[in-house]
């Protein structure tokens, strides 16, 4: 049956704020706990193979652009679910009743658009998908959601954070919702940083975007703060001196820039070249920014919303950036903590419903807790919303640092 449009809740709102992981769920959940192992070979062509040939196995469908614009986050997210994979089949698999599977993946590129990302789930489903790990971007996820709810299969998506990907009783999500980022952060700039008047930069193209952005500038202005500027611009744009200029001749404290990293990387550039010195607020999707900025004092300040921060000295944060820096030469980010996390809770669906039927696994989700990288003691509301807590990444002295209040 399908879910009227989410909101998300309230509990889940006050605990974003919180700029640590909070413990949250309910009494009785059956707990499981993701535990990093050292990473060995992945496979190369998008599937990562199951621990044996022989026997039960699972087989998971990944979908998630790895090749245009947002590759950068599908392959993460691929990547991020390699190493669950691995590490579940060395430690024994998946224990469902008297049955003991591996886990299996097949991965399909939608290049980030709707009709590629139909064509993905067709695919994964055509090699035997048991469940969905994906979309990584919201259009994409919104693009398959009738379909999965359609074929009554479990949808957990990793990063898709607008409300409708979660709209149907079979889709669950990892990520915060785009109105849950944007109430986070503006309590946090009114009242944390003291802020009252703040201009705004956002995607009037994209939904993540303007997500953020209305739920933003509703809740600061709740909390008795004036939005002096919010100007749009649109998809592809790469010069932002009109909106940087309106805002320049405004009273603004704070610019707030509800966009993905490349975005934020040339609005920071520009407003320095201006010779602007507000500071920058942003949300998870600036993860990856000092990535490509070529001037890291263009970000100087800047605080940014993330589930996951990779110099955590967690042990188990710790031992998962050590597995997937030995496998891919890299330092993995939010997407791919994500998708780790994602795995680790669609074997925990399994142990709890005692069988890899789609039904019992989409209802055994509500009955789960996963101690996870983007969360302790995770759990989700039967409108596929997790609680959780989250963190703040500030840039200091160019590198990511936990916010400090």
């Amino acid at each position: 049956m399908k879910k009227m449009t989410k909101v998300f809740s309230l509990a889940l709102a006050a605990s974003l704020v919180v700029a640590s992981l909070t413990a949250c769920g309910g009494d009785g959940a059956a707990e499981t706990k993701a535990e990093t192992s050292s990473a060995g070979e992945t496979a190369a062509d998008g599937e990562t193979t199951a621990a044996s040939a022989d026997g039960d196995v699972f087989m998971i469908g990944g979908i998630g652009p790895v090749t245009g614009s947002a590759a950068s986050y599908g392959n993460s997210v691929k990547q991020g679910a390699e190493i669950a994979i691995k590490e579940i089949n060395e430690a024994g698999g998946v224990t469902v009743g008297d049955k003991t599977y591996t886990l299996d993946m097949v991965f399909a590129d939608d290049e980030a658009t709707e009709d590629k990302a139909i064509q993905a789930y067709n695919s994964v489903m055509d090699q035997g998908a048991q469940a969905i790990l994906g979309c990584v971007t919201s259009g994409a996820c919104i693009a398959i959601t009738d379909l999965t709810a359609a074929d009554g299969i479990l949808q957990i998506t990793p990063s898709g954070s607008a409300i409708d990907c979660t709209k149907n009783d079979n889709a669950f999500r990892i990520c915060f919702t785009d109105p849950a980022q944007g109430v986070t952060m503006a309590d946090l700039a009114a009242e944390k940083l003291g802020y009252t008047k703040v201009a705004v930069i956002y995607n009037q193209s994209d939904e993540y975007s303007t997500g953020i952005r209305e739920a933003f500038e509703e809740e600061f202005a709740a909390k008795g703060g004036e939005v002096v500027a919010s100007e749009a611009f649109a998809a592809n744009d790469v010069d932002f001196t009109t909106q940087l200029t309106t805002i320049k001749g405004t009273d603004a404290e704070a610019i707030f820039v509800p966009a993905y990293y490349q975005e934020a990387t040339y609005i920071t550039k520009q407003a320095a070249d201006m010779g602007m010195e507000l500071p920058f607020l942003g949300s998870d999707g600036w993860d990856g920014v000092l990535g490509t900025v070529t001037d890291t004092t263009t970000v100087e300040g800047a605080i940014f919303l993330s589930p996951f921060f990779a110099a955590d000295p967690a042990d188990n944060v710790a031992s998962f950036v050590a597995a997937y820096e030995a496998a891919y030469n890299a330092t993995p980010d939010q997407f791919a903590a994500d998708a780790y996390d994602g795995i680790y809770t669609i074997k925990a669906a399994m142990e709890q419903a005692g069988s890899i039927e789609s039904a019992a696994l989409i209802a055994a989700m509500t009955e789960i807790k996963v101690d996870g990288l983007t969360g302790d003691g995770i759990t989700w509301t039967a409108d596929g919303e997790p609680n959780k807590g989250s963190k703040f990444i500030q840039i200091v002295d160019g590198a990511y640092t936990l916010y400090e209040e």
